[in-house]
C-alpha cells in the first residue's frame, strides 16, 4: 500500500462590507492560500519548489495571503509523550523549525524562502544541511532556535509545572516550586 501524501488547499475568500462609494483596501481584497503540507514529503517538497514558488514570480502573491502549515501525516502517542511523523524524526524537527521560522520571520518572503531552501534539500536528499539555508540567506538562526527549543519543551506537557516553576523569578515561591528554586539557588 503506497504511503499518504497530505499536502492541501484551503482558499478563503474575504468578504468586504464596503460603504457607498467606498473602496476596500488591497489588504481587504487579498485571498487567504492555506497550504497543509509535511516536511521530507517528495510530493510536497517538489509541489513547493516547483509550483508554489511561482507565485513570487508572476505576481500572484499580491492578491494572496500564504499561510503555511507544516505539519502532514503526524501523530501524537500520549502515553509515551511523543509524536511520530511518517517520514521519521527530522520530519518532526524540520516540521517544527520551519514553523517556527514563520511564526519568527513575519515576512513571507523571508520565511517562504527559507522553506524553500529546505524543500529544495529535501528533493536533493540534502535535508540535514538545513543550517546552511539560514547563512545563504541572511537569516538569523538563533531565533529560530530558541523557538525550536521552547515548542520541544512544550511537548512535555505532563511537566509543565516544573517550567512554569523555573521561569518564575518572584519573591513568593509557592510550595510547588520549592524544591526548583531550592536547586536554582544552589547553581
Amino acid at each position: 500500500m503506497a504511503a499518504a501524501t497530505y499536502l492541501f488547499f484551503t482558499l478563503i475568500i474575504a468578504s468586504t462590507l464596503c460603504s457607498f462609494g467606498s473602496v476596500p483596501s488591497i489588504e481587504a481584497q487579498k485571498l487567504t492560500l492555506s497550504v497543509y503540507y509535511e516536511t521530507l514529503c517528495p510530493r510536497c517538497a517538489t509541489f513547493i519548489v516547483k509550483n508554489l514558488a511561482r507565485i513570487f514570480d508572476n505576481e500572484l502573491i499580491t492578491i494572496l495571503n500564504l499561510r503555511l502549515v507544516p505539519w502532514g501525516n503526524a501523530s501524537t502517542n500520549n502515553s509515551k509523550n511523543a509524536t511520530f511523523c511518517q517520514h521519521g524524526p527530522d520530519e518532526c524537527r524540520l516540521n517544527s523549525l520551519e514553523a517556527c521560522a514563520i511564526d519568527v520571520l513575519h515576512d513571507v518572503n523571508k520565511h517562504f524562502a527559507l522553506i524553500y531552501c529546505i524543500e529544495f534539500l529535501a528533493i536533493e536528499g540534502r535535508h540535514k544541511e538545513w543550517q546552511t539555508c539560514f547563512s545563504s540567506l541572511g537569516l538569523p538562526l538563533k531565533p529560530v532556535l530558541d523557538c525550536y527549543e521552547s515548542a520541544n519543551a512544550t511537548k512535555d506537557y505532563e511537566n509543565f509545572a516544573s517550567y512554569v516553576c523555573k521561569a518564575y523569578k518572584g519573591v513568593a515561591v509557592p510550595m510547588a516550586c520549592g524544591s526548583v528554586h531550592l536547586k536554582q539557588k544552589a547553581q
